[in-house]
């Protein structure tokens, strides 16, 4: 038993010297592609129009929201309000990112109703584009697809489209415009666009 004992304890001084002599790793850093999301950084005012369809009865909504970085400047942290459009008041959070082993990036949001959206995206030129499932008429899910187009570095167009899961065209459900109204400050930085 002795021996046993002796032995481990050898072998966890060896390790931790061998740990120690390698010296502390570097903290990862965040890629180019993550560096992209600090167009959203800020505070934003929304106003757009919900189509009567799969999401409820339609209207004129507003939304503000406000983006920043969470520590480590990995992901986003995006709280939103939304007024109208036929919903009532909803209150969503919201954490964009970048998952560099599919080379997409990431949306994933919880809000006030009991939804959550799950969603991948990529970027081309001043287009994002978002898709993923969401649950349509009679139980049956459909395929989603949201549009960000930059129009400047304070604005930019939105559209939400629809479409069958087993395929087909895809409907414009809501769009908008939202305009940055100030930048947030972080732990770790200030962003001013």
């Amino acid at each position: 038993m002795k021996r046993i004992s002796i032995g481990v304890l050898t072998m966890l001084l060896f390790t931790t010297v061998l740990t120690l002599a390698q010296g502390p790793q570097a903290a990862p850093t965040p890629g180019p592609e993550v560096k992209k999301l600090d167009y959203f950084v800020g505070a934003w005012k929304s106003q757009g129009e919900l189509k009567p369809g799969p999401m409820g009865p339609g209207g004129k909504f507003t939304e503000t929201s406000h983006c920043e970085w969470m520590p480590g400047r990995f992901f986003l942290v995006e709280h939103t309000d939304v007024s109208g459009g036929g919903m009532g008041k909803i209150v969503e959070v919201a954490y964009l990112g970048y998952d560099p082993r599919d080379k997409s990036y990431t949306y994933n949001s919880f809000n006030s109703v009991g939804e959550s959206d799950h969603a991948k995206g990529n970027v081309e030129g001043d287009t994002w584009t978002w898709s993923n499932t969401v649950p349509g008429p009679n139980g049956q899910n459909m395929k989603g697809r949201f549009t960000i187009t930059v129009t400047s570095p304070t604005a930019y167009t939105f559209k939400f489209e629809v479409a069958p899961e087993s395929g087909g065209d895809y409907s414009t459900i809501m769009e908008g415009k939202a305009t940055k109204v100030a930048a947030v400050k972080t732990a770790n930085a200030t962003t001013k666009k």
